[in-house]
Order: C-alpha cells, then structure tokens, then sequence
C-alpha cells in the first residue's frame, strides 16, 4: 500500500485515509493508469486526487464552478514541438494552457479530474503530474536530505533550530554572481552573509599578470580594488548564482514556502566568471580559481562550488580546468561539480558525458536525483537529464590512439529537479535574464517582492550546491577532514537508488545524516597531521567508535551503500577505511587505475598581511613517490562486479542497490598487505594491481547504448548547467522538472 505512505506523508486526516482506502478496494489506485503493457504516466499524488471522493487539501487541487481542477504538468513527445493539438484538446475538455516551457516539450494546465483519464489515453503524452507546491515548517530539501535529523539540526519552529548550518565555513561559488540583498542571504537583521564579491569576467586575459603580484602588495591590492563587484547594481543578471547559493546556505524561512538551503549558516563568497548571458570562457574560471587560492585563508574558504561545465576530450590529466581544480583541492579546499545534462540525447540513454571539471578524480562530482517534491526518499530516482559516466576524456597517442580515462562517476547523487530557490534580479527589480526568457520557472510561486524573489529550476547544477551545503555541514563538525576523506565518508554513508548503475549514481543518494555522523566518529587534527607529514599509514583517525551504518530520515530506515570508489575504476569498503588513515586521504596525492601522481606546491612567503605557508605560489606534478595507498584491512571489492556488460548489469553497469547487498554481506577481498605504489607500479598484495573495472570500448554501443567520446561544446565556451537555448553553445536547453 505505497500510497498510504503517501498519504502520511503529507499529514492528512485519517477520515481521509479510511476514505481512501475504499477508494483503492473498489476502483483501484490507478485503474487508469495508461494503456497494457505502456509505462505508467499519472503521477501517484495525482491518482489520488483524480480517484479520490473526498478533495485533497493539495494547492494545485480547487474547486470551480462545482467542478474539481487540478494543476499539473503533461510532458509530451509529438513531432509538432507547439503541441498544438494536444494545447487544443486541453481546452475542448474545459481547462486551460497556462504555460509551455521553452526548452522541453512540456505544458502547465489547469483542467478539470475528469478529463485526466481522457489526456492519458494520448499517444504523445508521456506524463502528467501535479504541479505541486510545499507545505512543511521546514523546507523539503531539507528534510529529504537528513539535514534536519536529530544529529545535524532539529527545528522547534520555522526558523529556530539547534545544531549544524555551517557557521564559519565560506563556500565559494563560482557562477554568474550573487545577489548578496537577497532575504535568502540575510545575517539577522542586519547585514548578509556574502562576505566578498569579485568580478573575474574578462580577467582570464590578466591571469598570468594577477598570478605573479605577492600577497599584500601595493598592486595586488590594486588588482583586487579592480576585481570587486560589492557595489554592483546587478551582480547577477543572469540570475543563476543567486538561486545556487541559495540551496547551499540560503534561509528562506521568512515564506510559508520555506525554502531554506542545506547550511544557512554559512558564508558565501561570490566568484562571478559567467557573464549576464550565463556563459563565459575557460580561462576565467581558472583567473577565479586562482584568486580562491590567494583568499582563502582570509574569508576560510572550506568548499568551491562550480556547477557549471566545459566541454572536454582531453584526458583529466592535461585538462586545464581540471588539473587547476586539482591544485585547489590540494590545498584542503573540498571542490564540487555538477557531473552536466547530458544523460539524453535523441530520447536515447547517453554514457560518458561528464564535463570539466567533473571528470577529475579529485573533484566531487554530483548528479541529480528527483526527490519527487515528497520528504520521504522511498521514491527517488535518479534524472534522466543527468550526466552518466564513465569519464570520456582521452590522451592521444602519436599514432591516433585514444588512452581514454573511464573513470567512475558522479561520485554520488543529490536531489536537483523543480527547486525552488532564490531568483535574483536588479536594484530596481527587474527579472534576471533566466526568469525573463523562462517565464515557466515563476510558474505557481506568489509574494514575489522585491528581494524575496523566488524561482524554479532543474539539473544537476542544483544538485551540486545541495553537496556543498552537507560539506559545510560536516566540516563544522569536524573541520579536520581532508577533500578525500570528505568524499570517501559522503560515499560510504549514500542511500543506493534501485534501479541505476554505478555510473549513473555513484555510490547513491546524499545522506547528511550519515555523513555528519560519520564526520563527528573522527579526529579533528587530521587534515593538520596530513598537512604536517605526521599522520603515518595504518595509525588511527577514528575519535570514537563509528557510527551504526544506517540512518532513518523522516521514519525510513535504510542501510548505507558502503561503497567508495578508489583508484578511480576500484571499489573498497570496510571499517578500516575510517578508523586507520589510509594515504588516498592525502589531498594532493591522485589514484587512477595502475598510476599515481602527487600535487607540489610552494607558497609565497610571509607578508604583513599573510602568514607563511598560507599562499600558494606555484604548483608541479609529479609521479607520486613509493608508499602505500590503501593499509591492510580494507575490503577490495572490484572483482566482484566483472567485466562491464549493459545487459548483464555488470562492471560498470552493477546497479549500485547490487554492489551494496553483497558488500553489507562481507563480500569482497580484505586486504592483509595493502595496495602499494612501487617504483610507479600499483601493486595489491605484491601483485601488480589490474587497472580496475574494464569498459571494452565496442561492448557499450553493441548492447544499444550511445557512448560519448567526451562533451564537445563551442570553442571555449563554459556553460552553468542550466543555461537556456539561446546561449552560444551546441547543447541541450535547460533541463525542465522530471515527472
């Protein structure tokens, strides 16, 4: 009985229940479900509220004119994308056309219960689903997430809580700007959370000329006067940025649609390198990147978020936007990023589409899931939008062979379909550029007052700032975390989605509950003792004894996937990982396969207004020295999942629910001597390690699969992941919510 769940959920009255029940025994929930043998299109909230004798007390359900109305989204799929007569049919059943989005072929209406049955008879109707709303003292995103468990932050009210929101840790976003007047941004009653803003737009032509001016300086100072944007009348017109910041630390309890971010403690430093049209260039988002480096100490800078992409072919190792994420995360700073939009293409399952900087290894790389606008997570599922693995950039060889990377990724999946967020717009209140191109993002959203302003959007740029959120979350619990103990803890404590594969989920769904409970088992010093050159392999990091491997979020229970992912194509898991420290936690060292380079960096010397050791200067890369990788102890469970078959599910394509069943089991080998990189060569157990889980490259496209040979875009082009069709590069619109 999934819809009595439903039901519960939503916190009806029991009448209603009993009610319901009657309705499931005599008419069946879903009798008209579509046609035999053809996927189910309704929406089951949408059921009820078709099925149901008693009205639900949902917004998008009315009365009119004694006539029960429903709101809802209908996605087609006619070759005439206006949807003409699909439009005109709406209305001879005595609804109405209330917006059409412009980049998939979707319509929001208004139309009487009785004539759902008749729209779902369509052929060119692939789903329709209420256009919902959300009604919780706290926001779902949330609750869905774990943020407001017992362990992280309980609510009392709306806007009084206790515990973790990521007070002192500054997340830097590198988007379209920050409307820092935003309420969502608000530090009480006076003043805001946006610490600093700079205008890197344009600034990639000066890189090399900012890069070599010393901390403190004169003309360094004179370079940052030049770069700031605090006083700016529009600093994001484009409007992307504000509505990302938002879901990583906005406080949008002041609305009966509450729609507080993941850590509305914490501090935000606006790095602007997409230009008002939502694109930019390469080059400036690395002249960011380089300025994160030389201010992060200032405003603590514990997390970058990029959730946005580059096309790329090149191989993480030669990719510059790679290889400078790299360098940041080699200072300790946690670097996310969307994984991109292109899990389509055609209406076909596309593979091997993860931009730049989301296939390096480094790099926490988040894909989107549908939370179904619910709290609960029985439903989720991941986005068809959402960017699949493996990595498809490649080293050329002389002869014309492509050495191509397949690495495993996302790294994990956060929720990233219809969230509502902040929407920026100018001092005068005009509508950034998004909103006003996409007048379907303000669909249903009322009070829109200036500095209150809300919008809707999907894709896994969304998703990545829900990460960034949970990482301020745990690193105010533990500030010791490393970059790769951060995500080693966010793997192992995800929630596996049934259904999808490791590369198209990673290791699961977010689970912030887990991950800070994890986080807090830890000790404090290690990122320090790392830093320091004093934490030796096999020596403890565990404080206390960790945590139970499972968590309830709003009354589910479900085990953790307890799967990381190491090496880039290997899978490890076991209590070792987390109470020995194991040398991948050292950020600058990076694990691919049967190879392993280490990150060196000088930093500039003391100043009047830097310590030494604060600034880096310069950064090298090298083949990584002989030691361990992995202690004994750990289990590695590569082997288990075979070579890589679509059909057979296996390699690559194990459904992550699979890999996790047989790890929780004790399945696996455990490690007695380690995995060690000797002399360049990774060995595990004094045998040379295979290069993990095989993607034979004629396998993918046999079994009916595209398989991407990397994202090509325009030349140079840098697009945030929900950029609209209008912007100059060869890819798909903006991603609409998923059903």
């Amino acid at each position: 009985m999934p819809f009595i769940v439903l039901i519960e959920r939503r916190l009806l009255r029991p009448m209603w229940l009993m009610l319901l029940a009657t309705v499931v025994l005599v008419t069946g929930i879903g009798a008209h479900a579509g046609k035999p043998g053809k996927p189910r299109k309704l929406a089951r909230d949408m059921e009820v509220a078709v099925n149901s004798p008693v009205q639900p007390g949902e917004r998008w359900v009315r009365n009119r004119g004694g006539r029960r109305m429903v709101d809802a989204i209908i996605v087609g799929n006619a070759s005439d994308r206006s949807m003409a007569e699909l439009r005109a049919h709406v209305e001879r059943l005595g609804g109405t056309v209330n917006a059409a989005f412009s980049s998939v072929q979707a319509l929001s209406v208004t139309v009487p219960t009785r004539a759902v049955a008749e729209l779902d008879d369509r052929d060119d109707v692939v789903s329709i689903s209420p256009n919902r709303t959300t009604r919780h003292s706290f926001s779902t995103l949330e609750t869905t997430t774990g943020a407001t468990s017992a362990s992280v932050r309980p609510y009392s009210s709306a806007t009084n809580y206790t515990g973790l929101d990521g007070k002192g840790i500054g997340i830097a976003v590198l988007d379209s700007g920050v409307m820092s007047g935003h309420k969502h941004m608000a530090n009480g009653l006076l003043g805001n959370r946006v610490v600093r803003q700079v205008n890197m737009v344009g600034q990639g032509a000066k890189l090399s000329w900012a890069a070599s001016l010393p901390p403190g300086s004169i003309e360094r100072n004179l370079y940052e006067t030049s770069v700031n944007n605090n006083l700016s009348a529009t600093p994001d017109g484009y409007g992307h940025g504000t509505h990302v910041a938002a879901i990583a630390a906005g406080r949008g309890g002041y609305r009966a649609l509450d729609t507080t971010g993941i850590a509305p403690g914490a501090s935000i430093v606006d790095v602007k390198v997409l230009g008002d049209d939502g694109s930019g260039n390469v080059a400036d988002v690395i002249a960011g990147l380089d300025w994160v480096l030389y201010n992060a100490r200032q405003y603590n800078i514990r997390i970058v978020n990029m959730s946005l992409s580059a096309g790329s072919t090149t191989s993480w190792v030669q990719d510059p936007l790679a290889q400078a994420a790299r360098a940041v995360a080699a200072t300790g700073i946690v670097v996310v990023a969307a994984a991109g939009n292109y899990g389509q293409a055609t209406g076909k399952t596309t593979m091997g589409t993860i931009g730049s900087p989301g296939h390096d290894p480094s790099v926490l790389t988040v894909g989107s899931s549908n939370m179904k606008l619910t709290p609960g997570r029985s439903d989720d599922v991941v986005n068809n939008f959402s960017s699949r693995g493996p990595t498809r950039g490649a080293v050329v060889l002389s002869n014309g062979q492509r050495m191509v990377d397949n690495l495993i990724k996302p790294d994990l999946v956060a929720p990233g379909n219809a969230l509502v967020s902040a929407a920026s717009t100018s001092s005068l209140g005009q509508w950034n550029l998004l909103a006003s191109r996409n007048p379907a993002l303000l669909t249903g959203l009322t009070g829109q007052t200036f500095s209150q302003t809300l919008m809707m959007l999907s894709g896994t740029s969304v998703s990545a700032p829900v990460v960034s959120g949970a990482v301020a979350l745990m690193l105010q619990a533990n500030p010791g975390l490393t970059p790769p103990l951060v995500k080693a803890i966010l793997q192992y404590s995800a929630q596996p989605l049934p259904g999808a594969s490791l590369v198209e989920q990673g290791a699961g769904m977010l689970n912030i509950d887990g991950a800070v409970r994890m986080a807090r088992a830890l000790r404090t010093d290690i990122a320090s003792r790392v830093a320091a050159g004093t934490l030796l392999p096999g020596q403890p990091i565990n404080l206390t004894a960790l945590p139970t491997p499972t968590s309830t979020i709003n009354g589910q229970t479900f085990n953790w996937s307890r799967t990381v992912i190491v090496g880039g194509r290997h899978i490890a898991t076991g209590t070792a990982l987390f109470t020995q420290y194991q040398p991948i936690y050292n950020p600058r060292m990076n694990w691919v396969g049967n190879q392993a380079r280490q990150v060196q960096l000088g930093y500039w010397p003391a100043s009047l207004t830097s310590p030494a050791n604060s600034v880096p200067q310069w950064f090298d890369e090298v083949v990584a020295p002989s030691g361990a990788l992995l202690g004994p102890g750990v289990r590695l469970a590569t082997s288990l999942v075979g070579t890589s078959s679509l059909i057979g599910k296996t390699g690559m394509f194990t459904p992550t629910t699979t890999l996790s069943q047989w790890l929780i089991s004790g399945s696996g080998q455990t490690l007695a001597s380690g995995i060690v990189l000797s002399e360049g060569v990774v060995l595990s157990e004094g045998i040379v390690l295979s290069e993990g889980i095989v993607l034979s490259e004629g396998i993918v496209l046999s079994e009916g699969i595209v398989l991407s040979e990397g994202v090509v875009l325009s030349e140079g082009v840098v697009l945030s992941e929900s950029t609209s069709g209008n912007t100059q590069a060869r890819t798909a619109g903006m991603p609409v919510a998923e059903p």
